[in-house]
């Protein structure tokens, strides 16, 4: 028998887990979704964007999926962003058919993809300097594609984007050079504020932003140049972006599935969402008084926000309350809350459920979403685009 026969008959790993399944007898660690949560966030947020006017275009780097973006564009997003160009290409092979990156991209390698991307779907892009601009004109040129460009300000972020109202100016001017490239707007995303907990600071901050992004759109009517699209926001401003009368068009990702440091936040106002995503785990060991290990660490559970704030028993059935405490490669260290010397024992074999702290890095570590309602799998959705960050 030669090696290539000898491979092509190793067995391969089970599937995690089948339409039908209970939650009990999903393989761990897998990536699940609480249908009942996750329909309510997204019925929710496509209301709330509706109910205001602006445009709903989600941020499918919360969760990588061409299934989810679907549903969103279904529920009235009018399409979706993408932090890299290499991510666009499932949603795009999926036929969303309006893609923004929202983010800048140099090299030859990044152009080729974008006129790639805009010769099969309405592409937006986002630049914040001339040399872009130049070479992503003379690409799209040569390629005979037009593509929609966005200039970034900087909003208060201090990452990426133009720092003045003059290096505005001049940026869409150097767009309005090039014949394959359409200025249509700008992008203003003030990420640190999305996080700020209590409600009434957040608000603040959001209010002096949408100030900031003001003062630059005075800028473009002063010269005559109409902005057709501001487009921003997060899942922690959202419901103050949409209705200070700046933002057109929102940019919202977690809000799906919510995760640890998003629930630190304060909901107060028109919006409250419910955490849909979860670990699924099991205890795998328990030799020590107070002390557990389960079966999911660093690569299964980013911990970049943070550990998973609550331990949940998928069964609810034990008085035992497990923090989780620290993560290796593959094992969670679990204690026992308030009770150093319990027989933990009890709870080998049991299963547990953890909200992740961020959700987004945490859904680029799995293939898949294990869908469920009532504890029963219900559908299973590729995560087509983990991975995909060129």
């Amino acid at each position: 028998m030669t090696r290539s026969n000898a491979l092509s008959m190793m067995p391969v790993p089970p599937v995690a887990a089948r339409v039908g399944d209970t939650l009990d007898i999903v393989a761990t660690p897998s990536l699940t979704v609480d249908l009942d949560a996750f329909d309510a966030n997204l019925a929710a947020m496509a209301k709330f964007a509706a109910r205001h006017g602006v445009a709903l275009r989600p941020h499918a780097k919360a969760h990588k999926s061409s299934a989810i973006a679907r549903r969103q564009v279904e529920a009235g997003a009018v399409g979706v962003c993408c932090q890299k160009l290499s991510e666009a290409y499932p949603f795009a092979a999926a036929g969303i058919s309006s893609i923004h990156i929202s983010n800048e991209f140099v090299g030859v390698d990044k152009l080729a993809m974008a006129v790639e991307l805009a010769s099969h779907v309405r592409l937006s892009v986002c630049v914040d300097s001339l040399p872009q601009v130049t070479a992503l004109g003379e690409a799209a040129s040569r390629a005979g594609v037009s593509i929609d460009v966005l200039a970034e300000i900087d909003a208060g972020q201090h990452r990426c984007g133009v720092t003045s109202e003059g290096a505005l100016l001049t940026l869409v001017d150097g767009i309005a050079a090039q014949s394959a490239l359409r200025f249509t707007g700008i992008q203003a995303y003030q990420g640190g504020l999305q996080h700020i907990v209590e409600y009434a600071a957040r608000k603040a901050e959001a209010e002096r932003t949408a100030e900031c992004v003001a003062r630059y759109l005075r800028a473009l009517e002063a010269r005559g140049l109409r902005c057709g699209i501001v487009t921003g926001s997060g899942t922690g401003t959202v419901e103050f972006d949409a209705t200070s009368g700046v933002f057109t068009e929102l940019q919202p990702g977690s809000y799906l599935f919510m995760d640890g440091d998003y629930g630190d936040n304060e909901w107060t106002g028109a919006l409250r969402w419910h955490h849909s995503l979860f670990v699924l785990s099991t205890v795998m060991s328990a030799m020590r008084p107070g002390a557990a290990v389960c079966d999911v660490g660093l690569k299964g559970l980013a911990v970049d926000s943070g550990l998973p704030r609550s331990v949940k028993w998928l069964d609810g059935s034990s008085d035992l309350t497990l923090r989780y405490v620290s993560a290796n490669d593959e094992h969670g260290m679990l204690e026992a809350q308030n009770a150093p010397d319990a027989d933990t024992s009890q709870v080998i074999g049991k299963r547990l459920c953890l909200p992740p702290g961020h959700c987004d890095p945490t859904a680029n570590l799995y293939d898949e979403y294990v869908c469920h309602r009532n504890g029963r799998v219900e559908e299973i959705w590729p995560i087509d685009a983990r991975g995909l960050s060129r």
